[in-house]
């Protein structure tokens, strides 16, 4: 049989919920450019599911490709994976060189092969000869699948970011170009493929475009569905209008003429923005919060172009109940014959972690070993002796000074950005928590010669030599001397007035609910992002969270802390039922403190990674925005887990430490949006 020139995927149906049914396997839902590949013994053509060629866009797959010598046509997904192996879509977008990114084509389905169709076999099969035939490319990879319940999968897919999961039939059959039942996807976020009507610009903006307005296909016309501001590189811009002026256009194409400037609860001065249209042929795919009653998509943002698909492929992506589409029939009670095949079993995020980087563990493993109460190791060249390792330090689970240790080592490539070079107020806890704990500023004489000090007199006249912490031996020294917790200044010695990073902490009282604290961070999100200031979150590891807006040691404590001020004060206008602004305890009737006073000299918080002396051993954590919702609890991150969720997911906290905010614009657009009165001087830059 001559292999066909030209097929079509077969497609998934959305549905709402993952589901634990026998005769099904699950894998991976990839976050790229769905793929068929025909292979002829070295000739190798890499087409997109509307026919276009990937041959030279994405040629570091080609030239891999070339090598596999089998007569096949292949399904799959070309990605772009981030350091911890997760496809990142935007990243796919921007894909010009290896310089950036890993690109990876993940294969899930044969439909060809030596001379024979095999669309009409069940996927299992399909899949066990495709196992048989894989190359061994680094580059080309296969999509393995789970004969397991998707529950928890699904659960690993959503804690790890991706896209969502697979659910096939284990007997389906492939069905070119058709979208059928035998195959679902489950997503774990909100987005949608839309049309693209034009863009706007917003009065003195020297950008290319401030937004893109889009919409999607209904009854024959093209419903605005909302305004993209957001996801946008200036790079990605300019390459974008190149796109659009030649589209451009006098005639509105959407059905209702959309009002580009209408205020809303964040903005209730939008700028002055023209509207500029173009035909409707372009599609890209953005992620949302929510749609509203109109059909409009709340929080959006841009992810990429689908350069893969045409204006007349997309359409509105509503999930149909699971429930429905999987229920048995009448028969049921006779169950399907389905060839048995050896497929791996779910084992939470290792394996998806596995699958995902394609590579051996190479994790660090424990500095100290579990016998010796005392042990000496060479750290950096320094040599660095840990006495009474036996001590317990957490009495609950009976974690050890030697449990402390081993930890801080672990997580040292994680917590050493946020200490590295920073004087510290070390917090000792000799005996551990139940013990008495002090407070020591000045290490004169009480630390080894070969660590750092940092001399500093303060505007009321108190000399202290700070320690600074400088590397992993000096970490590891603050562990041994019963430092639990690091606390670590929030500006380094080489500009020690010049924080890194503003904070805001939501502190709440004893009458105050987590939940509270919840939606007070999510308040400020919301702020802060009417702003375009970005921030991110940790729990404290304590009672509450910490909001850090990256500074770039641009700006003084006092205007850090006169900005937070401005932040909070907006915050506690939206929600002032249960937060205060007020710093005497006694004055702020039991509510949560927004705490902005964190933003001075010598102020210190708990570090992204650092163990808080609390009985179950927590630790700060960094969160994804996403994980800021009801349900979160301090508590769900520990000494026992941190460092499993460090290996998966790396550093989320990092942009912290980036380029920092543009202080006069961010206030510009403060006043430009809310009513905060007078700005203190020391902003006025």
């Amino acid at each position: 049989m001559k292999m066909p020139k030209l097929l079509r995927p077969m497609l998934a149906t959305l549905v709402d919920k993952p589901f634990d049914d026998e005769g099904w396997l699950y894998e991976i839902k990839w976050d790229g450019y769905r793929a068929l590949v025909y292979l002829n013994n070295g000739d190798v053509e890499m087409k997109s599911r509307n026919d276009k060629s990937f041959n030279e866009r994405f040629y570091s797959l080609y030239d891999a490709l070339k090598k596999w010598k089998v007569n096949a046509i292949v399904d799959g997904e070309i990605v772009v994976v981030n350091e911890d192996g997760i496809p990142d879509f935007s990243a796919l977008q921007n894909w010009r060189s290896e310089a950036d990114g890993e690109l990876l084509l993940y294969i899930f389905d044969l439909l060809w092969y030596d001379g024979k169709d095999l669309t009409q076999q069940p996927v299992t099969e399909r899949k066990d000869l495709l196992k048989k035939i894989m190359p061994k490319l680094n580059n080309i990879r296969m999509s393995e699948s789970f004969n397991a319940g998707a529950s928890d999968f699904f659960k690993v897919a959503k804690k790890l970011n991706l896209e969502g999961i697979m659910a096939k039939k284990a007997d389906s059959k492939y069905y070119p170009g058709e979208r059928t039942k035998e195959w679902l996807k489950i997503k774990t976020g909100k987005s949608q493929e839309v049309i693209i009507g034009g863009f706007t610009r917003n009065k003195g903006s020297k950008k290319e475009f401030s937004s893109l307005l889009v919409g999607l296909p209904e009854n024959g016309t093209l419903k605005y569905t909302g305004k993209i501001g957001t996801g946008f590189s200036n790079k990605l811009q300019k390459e974008l209008m190149e796109k659009f002026e030649p589209l451009e256009t006098k005639e509105c194409p959407f059905t209702n003429k959309p009002d580009v400037n209408k205020p809303s609860r964040f903005r209730p001065n939008p700028p002055q923005a023209v509207a500029t249209w173009i035909r409707p042929v372009l599609t890209c795919e953005v992620s949302y919060a929510e749609l509203t009653s109109d059909g409009v998509m709340r929080h959006p943002s841009f992810k990429g172009m689908r350069e893969d698909k045409n204006s007349n492929e997309i359409v509105k992506e509503k999930p149909k109940a699971t429930s429905k589409i999987i229920a048995k029939p009448e028969n049921s009670s006779k169950k399907m014959q389905i060839k048995k095949v050896k497929l791996q079993q779910p084992k939470g995020e290792e394996l998806a972690l596995k699958l995902l980087h394609g590579a051996a563990d190479t994790s660090r493993k424990t500095l100290l070993n579990p016998t010796e109460k005392s042990q000496t190791k060479k750290i950096n060249g320094k040599n660095v002796t840990f006495n009474n390792l036996n001590k317990i330090y957490f009495p609950k689970d009976k974690v050890t000074k030697r449990d402390v240790i081993n930890y801080y080592y672990l997580v040292a490539p994680f917590i050493l950005p946020y200490m590295k070079d920073r004087p510290q107020t070390l917090i000792r806890y000799p005996n551990g928590i139940a013990g008495k704990s002090f407070y020591q500023k000045d290490v004169t004489g009480k630390v080894p010669d070969w660590v750092k000090k940092f001399h500093y007199s303060s505007e009321h006249g108190g000399k202290r030599n700070f320690m600074v912490c400088t590397n992993e031996a000096s970490l590891l020294l603050i562990a041994s001397l019963g430092g639990l917790e690091m606390h670590p200044w929030s500006s380094r010695s080489q500009k020690p007035d010049n924080p890194d990073w503003c904070i805001i902490d939501l502190d709440p009282s004893s009458k105050n609910t987590f939940d509270q604290v919840i939606t007070a961070a999510q308040t400020t999100k919301k702020v802060l992002d009417a702003i375009d200031v970005p921030c991110y979150c940790k729990t404290s590891g304590a009672t509450g969270l910490h909001i850090y807006i990256p500074l770039g040691a641009k700006y003084s404590y006092e205007q850090s802390k006169e900005f937070a001020r401005m932040v909070v004060t907006i915050v506690q206008k939206e929600i002032p039922s249960f937060t205060s602004i007020e710093r005497i305890i006694e004055n702020r009737e039991n509510k949560l403190y927004l705490d902005f006073l964190q933003n001075r000299p010598q102020a210190t918080l708990a570090a992204p990674y650092s163990l808080r002396p609390k009985a179950d051993a927590t630790v700060s954590m960094p969160l994804h925005w996403n994980e800021v919702t009801k349900g979160l609890q301090v508590k769900d991150f520990t000494i026992f887990n941190a460092v499993d969720r460090l290996q998966k997911q790396g550093d989320i906290f990092s942009p912290v430490l980036g380029k920092g905010i543009n202080l006069k614009k961010v206030v510009t657009q403060i006043q430009k949006n809310f009513d905060i009165g007078q700005v203190h001087k020391s902003l006025l830059i």
